[in-house]
């Protein structure tokens, strides 16, 4: 990914991950006895099914009834762009068998081995209380809808945004659309004839709550207005000098 404006703090792995488990809305088991799909989980995330905790100490015994299950989760971009798997969560270890082996919350309880997240081809493992003790993204569960309603219904907005970036050849971009959105930022997707690249755009400070994310991009809004504007006033000094 290329950077385009002031450097950015970016979300950790742990938060990543938390972030995708809150997100979404599927997820599939895998056992020795096959790959189940779950794709009803009711818009509450993996988080709210699936109840984490510390597997017995190396050499300790494993719970009665228990079974090696693998827990992937798939983070599609909303928008239609070029390639949407944004990235992929594995979680593994033991899942517990139902009925006494359930969280407070009701979740299914899982003997937390490791997790690993697959991101633009990098594979990157997290333990389990570097995930405890990180936080989703503020805009999980609103992330799609914001993204899909500039998408659909502000697609100038997007073009506006794109006057903030340095694209490697920027007469042969063919489309730009919004890819992602987290506290710190937003990221724009260019699209050529082959291949694409990844703009992000840094907000002037992080979100804290979801309705702050319509007030950062307006301040980038309004910075790319004025770029856009001290490039005429430029050109028109060169044309009367």
């Amino acid at each position: 990914m290329r950077w385009f404006n002031a450097p950015l703090a970016e979300p950790t792995n742990a938060e990543r991950i938390r972030t995708i488990l809150t997100a979404a809305d599927s997820m599939t088991v895998v056992t020795d006895e096959g790959r189940t799909e779950v794709s009803r989980l009711g818009g509450t995330g993996g988080t709210e099914h699936i109840h984490l905790h510390p597997a017995p100490a190396d050499g300790g015994p494993e719970s009665p009834g228990s079974v090696p299950a693998t827990l992937e989760f798939t983070d599609i971009a909303p928008t239609p762009v070029r390639d949407r798997v944004r990235a992929r969560v594995l979680l593994a270890g033991r899942l517990l068998p139902p009925g006494e082996h359930r969280g407070s919350d009701g979740s299914r309880c899982m003997e937390f081995g490791r997790a690993v997240l697959d991101r633009a081809g990098e594979r990157t493992p997290v333990g389990l209380w570097e995930l405890m003790e990180a936080e989703s993204d503020p805009l999980a569960t609103c992330e799609a809808g914001m993204l899909t309603h500039m998408t659909d219904d502000h697609g100038d907005l997007v073009e506006l945004l794109l006057r903030l970036t340095r694209p490697r050849d920027p007469a042969a971009v063919r489309r730009a659309l919004p890819l992602a959105m987290d506290r710190y930022g937003i990221t724009l997707r260019l699209e050529y004839a082959e291949g694409h690249e990844d703009a992000r755009l840094a907000f002037p400070t992080p979100v804290k709550d979801p309705d702050q994310a319509g007030e950062r991009v307006r301040a980038l809004l309004e910075s790319a207005r004025g770029r856009s504007a001290r490039g005429r006033s430029l050109r028109d000094s060169f044309r009367d000098s």
